[in-house]
């Protein structure tokens, strides 16, 4: 046995079942034990950051970590930005990425990198392997790290002659530490100002986002009062009928503080304290001012369930909480397709059990609240901002649920950066429906713009965020990645192929001119 089937037998015995891979020559002897040690999904991206991507939606929805397989540095530098998602998301992953082989690296070849450098600021767990016989301990230790809840990543670099040096097999995964428990003295205090502040709200993320959060966070409103509010970019959301109402924290500062602004109390449950996208000169960087009442219930790396429980269990709330009032569900939109028509027929159309991808940035505001009345489903964004993530993280997220169906929500301009995740989503005969909102611009930075008080866009700013010329064939595009895919100009047409595409197994992709 060789070093690499020893990882490889190490990371099937903990449970990994799926590599996301695009190697390179140094990782070859990882591509053949591939196939000498059954039992791994590979799955072949054209592109490194739908590797990242995919793992991060693969995380999520599993709660466990998939590995990626990455070229040298060069490899990793180009699924950073979706590691940087994943970071923010605290999704578990474990990147391998093939090095030299250690007699050549002296001769510094031209992919010779400084893989440390670019992985440290993504990686919560970061080694370089020295041998053959230690890599199978090596990989144990990466898959224990990432999967300490909520999780994390964990990047192990392989050199390719340890990948090829006889090793004496696999090895068990280190006990997962448990979560840490939230003090009595932060549940006392939280219920107290409960108690004596009507205006209060509870600001949640992380697990209490999930279903077990949820229960507990709609016990403590049925009693105390107290608004729930949820993260701008939540990492998943657990969302639809018969689930408590949140109200979404706006992107905008203005709204934002706006939101905020009636509340004189604010517990953080699994959510830092929110903050501006970017610096606006005149506004804050925090949203919650000096003069309100803010503490801290649970961090992110805390047992929240178990800290939202205590909570409501202090506060004498009941076990069970009735279900909010049914609300209407959107009817099917006819007539002009723009964004509040499509949202409304994603909303109208999506089935039980659905995983809603969002990236549909400017055009998919008005989904969050008219989906609140749909059957059961989950919801996934970008909590890193780092835009092209809808594409993977919807691949990855059908991977993991290859039982439910995934609707990725997904702006033109960002959907460039991964384009390749259709051919995946093809190849793996993936149960993905891509919505292209396409306004043949980053409309974004148009909004962003007169925000900076533009009175009028001049050409060469116009030539920056304009994707119009020349105009992407989303249709042709998806097609030659092996998607089959459709062109709608109006919310009848719309409300047709989304119907059709549901109905069909595999991957589908819808042109929405918007």
């Amino acid at each position: 046995m060789n070093g690499a089937e020893a990882l490889l037998q190490t990371a099937i015995k903990a449970g990994l079942e799926v590599c996301f891979a695009n190697p390179g020559t140094t990782e070859m002897p990882l591509v053949r034990a591939l196939d000498d040690v059954p039992g791994m999904r590979a799955v072949l991206c054209l592109f490194e950051g739908v590797c990242t991507g995919a793992a991060d939606g693969y995380g999520r929805m599993t709660g466990k970590p998939a590995l990626t397989l990455l070229h040298l540095g060069p490899g990793l530098a180009n699924g950073i930005a979706y590691l940087h998602d994943a970071r923010r998301a605290r999704s578990p992953i474990v990147n391998l990425i093939g090095e030299h082989a250690t007699w050549h690296l002296p001769a510094d070849p031209p992919l010779a990198t400084d893989i440390e450098s670019l992985a440290q600021p993504v990686s919560a767990w970061l080694r370089r392997n020295q041998s053959a016989e230690e890599l199978a301990a090596d990989t144990a230790a990466a898959i224990a790290a990432a999967s300490v809840k909520p999780g994390q990543i964990a990047t192990l670099i392989v050199p390719h002659d340890h990948q090829l040096d006889p090793a004496s097999g696999s090895v068990e995964m280190h006990a997962l530490p448990t979560l840490p428990t939230v003090s009595d003295a932060a549940i006392e205090q939280a219920a107290q100002m409960l108690r004596s502040d009507r205006s209060a709200a509870l600001f949640l993320g992380g697990y209490a986002l999930r279903e077990r959060g949820l229960h507990a966070a709609a016990r403590i409103a049925a009693t105390s009062g107290c608004a729930l509010l949820c993260e701008t970019f939540p990492a998943r959301l657990e969302r639809g009928a018969g689930r408590p109402t949140l109200k979404r924290l706006p992107y905008f500062p203005e709204q934002a503080l706006k939101t905020l602004a009636p509340y004189q109390t604010i517990i953080l449950a699994g959510a830092k304290a929110p903050v501006a996208f970017f610096g606006y000169a005149g506004m804050p960087s925090y949203f919650i001012t000096p003069e309100q009442h803010q503490a801290v219930l649970a961090t992110p790396d805390e047992d929240i369930p178990a800290a939202l429980e205590a909570l409501a269990d202090a506060l004498d709330a009941p076990l069970t909480v009735e279900a909010t009032a049914a609300l209407p569900r959107p009817s099917r939109p006819v007539g002009a397709l723009t964004p509040e028509s499509f949202c409304a027929a994603v909303a109208a159309l999506q089935p039980a059990g659905a995983i809603i991808m969002d990236e549909g940035n400017m055009s998919s505001g008005a989904y969050f609240q008219l989906s609140d009345a749909a059957p059961p489903f989950t919801y996934l964004t970008q909590p890193g901002g780092a835009i092209g993530l809808g594409l993977p993280c919807a691949t990855g997220a059908a991977l993991a649920c290859p039982d439910r169906p995934v609707i990725t929500l997904q702006a033109d301009g960002s959907a460039m950066y991964t384009v390749q995740a259709l051919w995946t989503q093809a190849r793996e005969q993936l149960n993905v429906t891509t919505l292209i909102c396409n306004n043949r611009s980053y409309r974004i930075l148009g909004y962003e713009l007169m925000r900076a008080g533009v009175q009028e866009i001049g050409p060469q700013a116009r030539n920056l965020i304009g994707l119009a010329n020349p105009p992407i064939d989303w249709v042709q595009l998806s097609g030659s990645l092996g998607v089959p895919a459709v062109r709608v100009e109006t919310a009848d047409a719309l409300v047709v192929e989304l119907e059709r595409a549901l109905a069909e197994a595999g991957p589908h992709l819808i042109e929405m001119m918007l």
